[in-house]
């Protein structure tokens, strides 16, 4: 297994990633499947705002993906990301998650992010433990603000803080 960036021809295997846990988790909290071209404009998106979008792979399988992008669409968020990170069903417990994870905080890292923010649903325990073990601390737990599968959702959320400045543009303090 192998992490690159991701090129538009592992679009459909990140497309069937997302579908899949559109259908059949509650790791994403939409209720319809995507296609090819709705994946494929994310994926201008996010080579536009310059976020990555990292893959892992063997040979030409996608086994997982993961990216980040703004956390709100404030200018005062500029330093903060929400990342996503999604391993094919069959592929769950071989080291992939955190190995995509482990990537997507160095990028953060080199482009002077602060802050990783992760949404993730409340019974999700392994998600929870494997960003605990990557230094992330849940900050905030919201019951039922969502809804999936017939039953309401709780969302954790859980923050790493990737440096430790003081001044976050690096020009003294404003008034």
């Amino acid at each position: 297994m192998q992490i690159r960036d991701a090129l538009e021809t592992d679009l459909q295997g990140i497309t069937d990633i997302y579908n899949h846990a559109v259908a059949h988790t509650t790791a994403i909290w939409n209720e319809r499947e995507v296609d090819l071209e709705n994946r494929r404009t994310w994926f201008n998106d996010r080579a536009a705002a310059g976020y990555p979008i990292l893959v892992a792979f063997n040979g030409t399988d996608v086994l997982g993906y993961a990216s980040f992008g703004d956390w709100r669409a404030f200018d005062g968020f500029r330093h903060t990301v929400e990342h996503s990170i999604y391993v094919r069903a069959d592929q769950h417990g071989q080291g992939i998650g955190r190995a995509l994870m482990e990537a997507l905080i160095t990028r953060a890292r080199l482009i002077g992010k602060h802050v990783m923010v992760a949404g993730i649903e409340a019974g999700n325990a392994g998600s929870i433990h494997l960003h605990e073990k990557l230094g992330f601390k849940q900050v905030a737990h919201m019951p039922q603000v969502g809804t999936k599968f017939g039953r309401w959702l709780d969302l954790a959320f859980l923050q790493l803080t990737l440096d430790t400045r003081d001044d976050p543009d690096g020009i003294g303090q404003r008034q």
